[in-house]
């Protein structure tokens, strides 16, 4: 299999849904002539015209009403937000409107709507641009929460989202742009609601998703060499989870560690914490344990940003503490 970048597997994604069917289209700042804020559109516009690819006003509140009104007419529309930051500005359109719009009308509206961009802390940013927002739209019914964190996942999800007739929330970061991975020539998908075991192991279950992966995965690397033994869960899909294979994994290990890089109140990690305690309760053997960013606003100074931050050497710490040995 080829290996690409991030940003191309998104690009192919895109790409090959909107050649496959003419109803999708790509709307946001700077995803036409400036080929995407982080490149992912590079070339789209050339090949598909400006009635396809159409740059934005910066209004996120405005182009994200454009494309919901376009959903509910029949088009399949990618909302990017250049930044998750940026999505706030957004959030009654999405959650009033996209999240609801089914509900609201018996079942006679679809929105088949992806909104996508950037998530979560990246570096030298501080506390307005390092936001983790997941938690805003995984609490609502109605919308759809997808966190891939390679490049395969990523295309194969995003190619899910565009065809799926429910709002999709799919959550990329900044630094996962450039990461590389196998991606096969032939076309797949990935279900949504379905997590992936990265890392088989047998003494304790690490959950995670989307960035924190890298950090879970090297953190396992320095634990084996001690012959701890680390089973990863990459949760892929926050909205619905896969609990079945969350409980799984932590019978099997009897320990669970989660990472999340939001902040620790009201998160999806906290939420996955509770999951297992409550359904895995006869099975744990230590209590579950939690790794988030601290809770403050993330300072800009690059030292104080990191440590703020989930860290292999937290992870390492964290399992260690649940195999009762620091």
């Amino acid at each position: 299999m080829p290996e690409i970048t991030y940003r191309e597997a998104l690009r192919q994604a895109i790409d090959e849904e909107m050649e496959r069917d003419r109803t999708v289209f790509l709307l946001g700042e700077e995803v036409g002539e400036y080929n995407g804020a982080y490149k992912v559109s590079m070339g789209l516009l050339d090949k598909y015209g400006p009635e396809r690819v159409l740059d934005t006003p910066i209004t996120e509140e405005g182009f994200t009403g454009v494309g919901i009104g376009a959903a509910c007419v029949g088009l399949r529309p990618i909302v990017e937000w250049m930044t998750f930051n940026f999505s706030i500005q957004a959030l009654d359109q999405v959650l009033n409107n996209a999240a609801k719009l089914r509900h609201m009308s018996g079942g006679q509206f679809k929105v088949p709507i992806v909104f996508r961009g950037p998530n979560g802390p990246a570096e030298y940013l501080s506390s307005q641009h390092s936001q983790a927002l997941q938690s805003m739209f995984a609490h609502i019914p109605g919308l759809l929460v997808v966190a891939p964190a390679t490049p395969y996942d990523a295309k194969g999800l995003l190619k899910s989202a565009i065809r799926n007739d429910n709002p999709v929330v799919f959550l990329e970061a900044e630094l996962m742009y450039a990461w590389k991975g196998h991606v096969p020539d032939e076309e797949y998908l990935i279900p949504i609601g379905k997590a992936d075991i990265k890392r088989n192991g047998l003494d304790v279950t690490i959950v995670t998703y989307s960035k924190p992966l890298k950090i879970v995965l090297d953190a396992a690397d320095i634990l084996a060499q001690e012959d701890i033994d680390v089973e990863v869960v990459d949760l892929r899909s926050l909205r619905p989870i896969d609990e079945e294979t969350i409980y799984k994994s932590v019978r099997k290990t009897n320990r669970c560690v989660v990472v999340d890089e939001a902040w620790p109140v009201c998160s999806v990690g906290s939420h996955v914490a509770w999951l297992v305690s409550k359904n895995c309760f006869d099975s744990l053997d230590a209590p579950v344990e939690v790794i988030s960013s601290e809770d403050v606003p993330l300072p800009y100074n690059h030292r104080l940003e990191l440590a703020c931050q989930p860290s292999v050497e937290k992870v390492v710490k964290a399992v260690k503490k649940s195999l009762y040995m620091e």
